[in-house]
C-alpha cells in the first residue's frame, strides 16, 4: 500500500452561500453585489425568484449533503482529514471557517471550489476570499491551498454521462433520437471570458460527454446574467437558443446544466421554471438533466483530487485533449472583467 506524503491537516469546502430563510435573501443578496453596478431593481427581481421558492436557496443543504457523502468517502478509503465549510456570500461564511480551523490548530488546508469551471468568479476570486478570510484570521490562520479545476476529470465526466443518459430515457422512446441537447453554463462578462479558459473548457466539456453518447449535434447556451445592459455578457441566452431551436423544428430539447454541481436557484428557476415555461408555451417537450450532485463518481473524485496533492507521484487523470489544469495557480490567471460598453465588444460565440 502506498504510503502518502501528509502534508495537509484538513479540507475546506468553499462555496458561493445561499440564504436559508425569506428574511436572509436581501442582505445575502446585497453580499452578493457588493461593488459592482447592479441596479436595485434587478436585485428585487432576483429576489423574487427566490421568495417563489420559498425565500429558500437548495444550494447550501445541498452543500451539506456533499460534505456528507465526501466524509463517508474519506473515513472509507483514506485519507483521513476533518472537513469545514465556508461560503463568499452567506453563513457558514468563510472568515468563521478560518477561524474554527485556526481555534482547531489546523496548520495547512486543501481547499475544494465548488466549480468545475476557470473563471474569474469560479477560480480567482474564491482565491480572493480565501486570502481576505485568513487576513481577517490573523497569524494564526492556516494556510489554504486550493485544488485544481476539474472541468475534464474522469470522474466529473462520467457523472455527466450517466446524468444526461438517464435524461435521455424520460423522453419518449419517438422524440429520443431527434431531442436536441442543450448545455448551460453561468453566464459572464465577456470581459472576464476573454482572460480565461472558462467557454473552451465548456465546450470541450459538453464535446467530452456528447461523444461518449453519440450524440453528434449539441449546442452551449448560457444563462442567469446579472449584470448591467451596457456590459457585453456570453450568449446565446438559453431561452434564446430554445426559441432558435423551434424555429428550426426541434420538437424535444434536453437541457445539460453542466456549468453547475447542484440543482441551486439558477438550475430550479432559470431552467425549471422560466426555460420549461418557454418550452411548454412553444410547444417543445422539456427534460432537464440533474447536475452532479452527490452522484458516487464525483464524490470519488473529491477524494482523488486530495490524494494527488498529497502524492505528487500520482497521475493526475483527465479525459481529452486539453490536459489537467493546474495544481497551483499562475499569478495572471482568470483575471477579472474590464467595463466595457456593447460598443466596445461584441459577444463571443459559443
Amino acid at each position: 500500500m502506498q504510503t502518502l506524503t501528509q502534508t495537509y491537516d484538513a479540507v475546506l469546502v468553499v462555496s458561493f452561500g445561499g440564504p436559508e430563510k425569506p428574511d436572509d435573501v436581501l442582505p445575502f443578496l446585497e453580499n452578493v453585489l457588493r461593488g459592482r453596478r447592479v441596479p436595485r431593481e434587478r436585485m428585487l427581481e432576483v429576489a423574487q425568484h427566490y421568495h417563489q421558492l420559498g425565500g429558500v436557496s437548495p444550494l447550501n443543504e445541498q452543500n451539506r449533503q456533499l460534505i456528507r457523502a465526501l466524509q463517508a468517502e474519506l473515513a472509507a478509503h483514506g485519507p483521513q482529514l476533518p472537513l469545514y465549510w465556508g461560503n463568499r456570500n452567506w453563513h457558514p461564511l468563510l472568515p468563521d471557517a478560518v477561524q474554527q480551523m485556526a481555534d482547531d490548530g489546523v496548520r495547512r488546508a486543501l481547499a475544494f471550489v465548488t466549480s468545475a469551471f476557470s473563471s474569474y468568479s469560479g477560480c480567482r476570486q474564491y482565491l480572493e476570499d480565501i486570502r481576505r478570510a485568513r487576513e481577517a484570521v490573523g497569524p494564526t490562520a492556516p494556510e489554504v491551498d486550493k485544488l485544481r479545476a476539474f472541468f475534464n476529470h474522469p470522474g466529473f465526466i462520467e457523472s455527466m454521462i450517466e446524468q444526461v443518459g438517464d435524461a435521455l430515457q424520460k423522453l419518449p422512446a419517438d422524440e429520443r433520437g431527434a431531442a436536441n441537447i442543450v448545455y448551460t453554463a453561468h453566464s459572464i462578462p465577456i470581459s472576464m471570458a476573454e482572460g480565461s479558459a472558462y467557454v473552451a473548457q465548456l465546450e470541450e466539456a459538453s464535446r467530452l460527454v456528447s461523444e461518449r453518447l453519440g450524440i453528434s449535434d449539441w449546442s452551449l447556451a448560457f444563462q442567469s446574467r446579472s449584470g448591467p445592459a451596457t456590459q457585453p455578457w456570453l450568449e446565446p441566452d438559453v431561452c434564446d437558443c430554445l426559441r432558435a431551436l423551434k424555429s428550426e423544428g426541434a420538437t424535444a430539447v434536453v437541457v445539460v446544466p453542466l456549468g453547475f454541481l447542484s440543482d441551486h436557484m439558477e438550475v430550479r428557476f432559470d431552467l425549471d421554471t422560466q426555460a420549461k415555461g418557454l418550452c411548454d408555451a412553444l410547444g417543445l417537450t422539456f427534460v432537464r438533466v440533474a447536475t452532479v450532485g452527490t452522484h458516487p463518481k464525483f464524490v470519488s473524485m473529491i477524494r482523488e483530487l486530495i490524494r494527488e496533492r498529497l502524492d505528487e507521484s500520482l497521475p493526475r487523470r483527465f479525459l481529452g485533449s486539453h490536459g489537467p489544469c493546474h495544481d497551483v495557480c499562475p499569478t495572471d490567471c482568470c483575471p477579472g472583467p474590464t467595463r466595457r460598453t456593447q460598443a466596445e465588444s461584441s459577444p463571443q460565440s459559443s
